[in-house]
């Protein structure tokens, strides 16, 4: 293969592998990571003797995610307060959105072992074979299905039921932070779930409540005593979609924050706040 066709080829690859990789990891940077890696191997390999180089690419870099999730798990449990992925605005073009995982799954990925999360997201979510997966995991193919059955099993309850519209969320996620900002409660009672969480991700470099926040009263009061305490700060920069999801970019005093919207029939189910500048440097970078 002429080196030139090896890189188109790698190149053509590249998106699928990114949204793979961060998949795995949670992050865009290690995924990106991980990616380059795959290159600097796919540049050493014989590529003429690779009958499938979208099959041996994915291999190699689930390999090396996999390697990655060890020392991974290893920072988080230093990690300062509650661990969120990192937020990836949705590309604008929804054909190019390639998979269907929301950010609560994402986060819901993380409850599984680094075999269950690689079977499930190259089979359920990438449509790879099982031979393959198979291969890559140096599993047989029924203990393959298997880590792929108590995968689904886990994260069952976080899959969503529907599509969020896009306007609808918009609209939602516009009301939340004009309720929000105004510290109305009658409003925010309005628009959250009974059983609302709340979660936020500083990562000790800014002020993050460190538990999660259950309940709709829980998460009122949280919302009115920050807007009392943020009094006329509070600023709206956009509103997105994170994984399908309506996203609030703003900024709270000198903070800037990324709140991902997680809805069940038409209210608030879940609030993940991310606040960690770490994660937001590149809110506006698309995997896809």
């Amino acid at each position: 293969m002429r080196p030139e066709h090896q890189t188109d080829e790698f190149e053509t690859q590249r998106p699928a592998l990114l949204r793979l990789a961060y998949r795995m990891l949670g992050s865009l940077a290690e995924a990106e990571d991980m990616v380059q890696e795959g290159w600097l191997r796919w540049c050493q390999a014989d590529c003429d003797a690779i009958d499938n180089p979208s099959g041996w690419l994915r291999r190699v870099v689930t390999r090396l995610c996999l390697d990655q999730i060890k020392s991974a798990r290893r920072r988080r449990e230093t990690y300062v307060g509650t661990w969120l992925p990192e937020p990836v605005v949705d590309a604008p073009d929804p054909e190019l959105l390639a998979d269907n995982l929301t950010y609560s799954l994402m986060l819901a990925l993380e409850r599984l072992s680094p075999l269950e999360r690689a079977a499930f997201l190259l089979h359920d979510v990438f449509d790879t074979p099982l031979e393959e997966i198979a291969a890559t995991l140096d599993r047989e193919p029924a203990s393959v299905r298997q880590l792929a059955v108590r995968a689904r099993r886990h994260v069952r309850g976080e899959r969503p039921r529907y599509p969020v519209d896009p306007e609808e969320g918009r609209r939602i996620a516009q009301a939340f932070f004009e309720a929000a900002r105004q510290g109305d409660a009658a409003a925010l009672t309005s628009l959250l779930a009974a059983d609302v969480s709340v979660r936020s991700d500083g990562g000790g470099k800014v002020i993050a409540f460190p538990n999660t926040i259950t309940g709709a009263a829980k998460a009122v009061r949280l919302f009115c005593g920050l807007a009392q305490k943020y009094a006329g700060r509070i600023e709206l920069l956009d509103l997105v979609t994170v994984d399908g999801q309506p996203t609030v970019i703003a900024r709270a005093g000198d903070t800037v924050q990324a709140t991902v919207l997680d809805l069940s029939d038409g209210r608030i189910a879940a609030i993940y706040v991310m606040r960690n500048p770490d994660k937001l440097g590149r809110i506006g970078h698309r995997p896809s």
